[in-house]
């Protein structure tokens, strides 16, 4: 298939439309608003909707119903416009309606600056909203993977029937790529997956309100609750066959990165660099963040291995605690950040091994 040249934002939202997502509510934030700007000009052309709400809440609350009714719908923003939503998107764990969002980071905490940053790791992976509940999120590192994991994740989130997120930053979001784009889904297939879901969605049947009472949760007793909470668990506990990770030269590493998205793409450049200059470093680079791909960990000679050095755009570190979950003791790990909007660079990704090689 040919390849096209693609911003992030713009790439994210074509490969949502080709896999059949046909309602796009979002309200604008740097560095995530060519999303939404894109879905305006592309929705009319497919049939779908888009609607710029008058704020974040509102926006989330407009996908929770268009997705309720079995629409494939998706909502964006980044980091703050994100904690606003998350009382929407609990709602959506909670009712087991599938939605797909994307946080394109940026520094903070608030308001915090416009650039990109990675300091939205717990809010991704330990809290996205009240409740407890829990999704898969997805970390890609470039612009394609970012089409690929967008176009997987309304698979996921209608398999589940659970909120997927697709975690980027500002870098990804706004440079440009060649990328290949996935096939669009036919009208009749996006009519089949709507027509799926007709054994739950709110179609305006009478009869809705008398079977489909989940919709709205919060009715529902002590009981229902926590019964309704034990099957999240087990869904929760089924992704562990989702977990994607990849693994670079990680066999006969002395010095192992450990790194997501950017932070990753940057941290496997150094490793390139030191391969030349005879130093034997690897990376380990979660795609799914959530859940976390520990075992790639267990594929580490640690008989020989000096360190993990965790690569990260947030200060305190986040991610960090992930991995040495995953390391559990078996080396020292050392860190590399930055933040608040300064973007990792390769060159303090080098000195930070050369550090533990003279260690």
């Amino acid at each position: 298939m040919a390849r096209v040249f693609m911003k992030g934002c713009e790439a994210i939202a074509e490969a949502a439309v080709r896999a059949g997502c046909r309602f796009f509510a979002g309200y604008p934030i740097t560095p995530q608003n060519e999303i939404p700007e894109y879905f305006s000009r592309r929705m009319p052309e497919v049939g779908g909707v888009f609607v710029q709400g008058e704020s974040e809440v509102a926006s989330v609350n407009m996908v929770y119903g268009a997705a309720s009714a079995g629409t494939r719908s998706m909502t964006s923003s980044s980091s703050p416009g994100i904690a606003l939503k998350s009382e929407g998107i609990s709602y959506c764990a909670s009712a087991r309606i599938p939605m797909v969002y994307a946080n394109i980071s940026r520094g903070g905490p608030g308001v915090g600056s416009i650039q990109p940053a990675q300091m939205d790791y717990f809010q991704a992976t330990r809290a996205s909203g009240n409740g407890g509940f829990q999704m898969m999120v997805l970390a890609p590192s470039t612009v394609q993977e970012a089409v690929d994991l967008t176009y997987a994740a309304f698979d996921y989130a209608d398999r589940d029937r659970n909120p997927v997120l697709l975690l980027a930053d500002g870098v990804i979001g706004t440079m440009m790529e060649p990328v290949v784009l996935p096939e669009m889904k036919s009208d009749a297939e996006i009519a089949a997956i709507k027509a799926s879901k007709q054994p739950w969605a709110c179609t305006g049947h009478k009869l809705d309100c008398a079977h489909r009472a989940w919709i709205q949760p919060g009715q529902w007793s002590t009981a229902v609750q926590q019964e309704k909470n034990e099957e999240a668990a087990a869904l929760y506990l089924s992704w562990e066959k989702d977990v994607q990770a990849e693994e670079y030269l990680v066999e006969d590493a002395e010095v192992v990165i450990a790194a997501y998205g950017i932070s990753a793409r940057i941290g496997k450049s150094a490793v390139n660099q030191l391969r030349a200059q005879g130093v034997r470093a690897g990376l380990i680079r979660p795609i799914t963040v959530h859940p976390f791909p520990y075992a790639a960990f267990d594929h580490i000679d640690y008989s020989r291995c000096k360190a993990v050095l965790d690569v990260e755009m947030s200060i305190p570190a986040q991610f960090v605690d992930d991995v040495a979950a995953a390391v559990k003791d078996r080396c020292p790990i050392r860190t590399c950040l930055c933040s608040g909007g300064n973007i990792m660079s390769r060159e303090a990704v080098l000195a930070a091994v050369k550090s533990i090689m003279e260690g």
